[in-house]
């Protein structure tokens, strides 16, 4: 309810809300999948995806006041890890890179990713392999994550690349979709820009070069002339 203003109130969450829904089928199949039943496990959880469009292998460890918002698409894979409150919105995969499986130490090895406490990661977004997504950082809205991404930072684009710095002075909020209040732009469309303006600059120097030149051209015009003005008269 605090990070969703449209929750009016704990009975709509219970009854309205999938992401609460998902956590729960969860935390049933988590408990018989530590406990090795793992195909009653991974039952429990396909009855969950059925009815929530969000699938979490029971297999991950998620930590406290976890919340998926709107939730459809969410895909949590078997060697993820999530910290404390952290949010995810519609969307997003937290993927592994699959290795080939020819042994035990290769299935059971980590090929998720690592989310930290108070993580916000934007709808859409992948996040891919065994990185770790640092604590407080936020991932934007339909970005592609395949390297790790320091706390309190926040990235954005394809592939995903950190564009701003979480301002410790600021006191912190909640950022909805990962995206800051005051704008993170995309550091692509960022670099366009700045050309763009070095461009513009360049040429209204250009322009007021050819500008002297052709004064100066009409100067020295004129000079040739007056002699050629006296001999005749």
């Amino acid at each position: 309810m605090t990070r969703d203003p449209a929750a009016k109130s704990r009975l709509e969450v219970f009854l309205c809300y999938p992401g609460l829904h998902a956590i729960l089928f969860y935390r049933l199949s988590s408990a018989l999948w530590r406990h090795k039943w793992f195909l009653l496990g991974r039952f429990i959880s396909h009855l969950g995806r059925m009815l929530t469009s969000i699938e979490i292998h029971p297999g991950a460890k998620i930590g406290r006041r976890f919340v998926i918002d709107h939730g459809t698409g969410v895909v949590i894979g078997e060697t993820s890890v999530i910290g404390d409150d952290v949010t995810l919105y519609h969307g997003v995969t937290l993927g592994g890179i699959a290795p080939s499986v020819d042994s035990a130490a290769q299935i059971d090895m980590k090929r998720h990713p690592t989310l930290e406490n108070n993580v916000i990661v934007g709808s859409g977004a992948q996040i891919l392999g065994d990185i770790t997504i640092g604590e407080g950082a936020r991932v934007g809205s339909n970005a592609v994550v395949t390297h790790d991404v320091p706390a309190g930072t926040t990235a954005v684009g394809i592939p995903a690349r950190v564009v701003m710095p979480q301002d410790k002075n600021k006191p912190k909020q909640f950022e909805a979709y990962g995206q800051p209040i005051d704008g993170c732009p995309d550091p692509v469309l960022r670099t366009i820009e700045d050309l763009r303006g070095q461009v513009a600059h360049l040429m209204d120097r250009v322009a007021a070069l050819d500008a002297q030149k052709q004064t100066a051209d009409e100067e020295e015009s004129v000079t040739e002339k007056k002699p050629a003005a006296s001999g005749r008269s």
